[in-house]
């Protein structure tokens, strides 16, 4: 069975087994500190987060890389990391709620202000410890946040469909690639005062399957100080870039107040009410979208294939290369098979 194939039909299985498997009775509530989880996930291991996160060209030329036979199945080894959670007392007829928060900073903390904000949502707050923004993206910032949604979600009873990540300054733009590959076990992301485009060679689109997802059911919340302008431009240009790649369920909180910080309680409260919520795609339009960026991408694959039939390897590497960063996922598996000739080139 090819290796793919595995993968998939295996995180298939973990997920329907996840889904029905019943709540912990005796775990605890209130403030964790210094928490240690065990339970390791498929999501997490580092080729299904290079397929999910890497654009395809950028998977081969790390399989096809010495380093490939040292690379690990899980990158994180859980008994040393820590985490800190906070779980309200009292939980909803439906489960919990779940906000994976990667942070900029380095410790593990949850703002006691926002205690209570949980409290009202119904909603359970996981962070790491040693995540910050010094630390590597795809070896530990990625990994973490999965293995903490992961562990949270076999130790209390999860409601599936609020399960969110989120994070403030570079852990919001990290919220932001963990939901665009995990759009299955993410339904939005809450992005603090940092945000991306999207469609670049540092974050390509994920497979067609999970971005066709992301499209449908990813509500994305903005949330960042008026007078953070580096920010409040950021933002501005990441939901232009959304809209252009068919996302629409998009909203923007901006407060009145001024610098680059964290929310209070009460704005934060009003930004998970808006997280919680759901505005339907009209098909129509979503349809005509993706259609526009398929006919896009198509003709400049066909125009990266006719380069290749007329011997000129080099410009049809030059434009492989801008296709993969811009398209991703969407352009495979043709992209590459387009390297494969490419490189069969003379």
């Amino acid at each position: 069975m090819p290796l793919k194939l595995l993968g998939l039909l295996t995180l298939l299985v973990w997920s329907l087994l996840a889904r029905a498997a019943p709540a912990p009775t005796s775990a605890p509530m209130g403030l964790q500190r210094d928490v240690v989880f065990t339970e390791y996930s498929p999501y997490s291991r580092s080729t299904e987060l290079m397929r999910r996160t890497l654009s395809p060209l950028a998977v081969q030329r790390v399989e096809q890389s010495p380093e490939s036979a040292q690379l690990r199945d899980q990158a994180i080894d859980l008994a040393k990391e820590k985490f800190a959670i906070y779980v309200p007392p009292d939980m909803p007829a439906g489960g919990y709620a779940l906000l994976v928060y990667v942070p900029p900073w380095e410790e593990a903390g949850v703002p006691k202000s926002w205690m209570h904000v949980f409290d009202q949502h119904g909603m359970i707050f996981v962070t790491a410890a040693n995540s910050g923004n010094v630390a590597k993206i795809l070896d530990r910032r990625e990994p973490l946040a999965l293995l903490a949604a992961h562990n949270v979600m076999q130790r209390y009873r999860v409601d599936p469909q609020r399960v969110y990540i989120g994070g403030f300054s570079g852990g919001s733009r990290v919220a932001l690639r963990i939901a665009l590959g995990y759009p299955d076990l993410f339904q939005g992301a809450l992005l603090n005062a940092g945000s991306d485009t999207l469609g670049d060679a540092t974050r390509p689109l994920p497979p067609a399957d999970l971005f066709r997802r992301f499209q449908e059911s990813m509500r994305l919340v903005y949330l960042t100080n008026k007078q953070d302008y580096l920010h409040v431009s950021m933002d501005l240009a990441s939901r232009h870039s959304m809209q252009e790649w068919c996302v629409s369920d998009i909203h923007a909180e901006n407060t009145p107040w001024a610098g680059h910080d964290a929310p209070d309680a009460i704005t934060w409260s009003h930004a998970l009410g808006t997280l919680d919520g759901r505005d339907r795609a009209d098909e129509v339009k979503l349809a005509q979208c993706r259609s526009r960026i398929d006919q896009d991408m198509n003709q400049q694959l066909q125009k990266i294939d006719d380069l290749v039939s007329g011997g000129r390897k080099d410009e049809a590497q030059k434009l492989l290369y801008e296709v993969d960063g811009r398209y991703g996922g969407l352009a495979a598996p043709r992209s590459t098979d387009l390297q494969t000739k490419i490189d069969a080139l003379h």
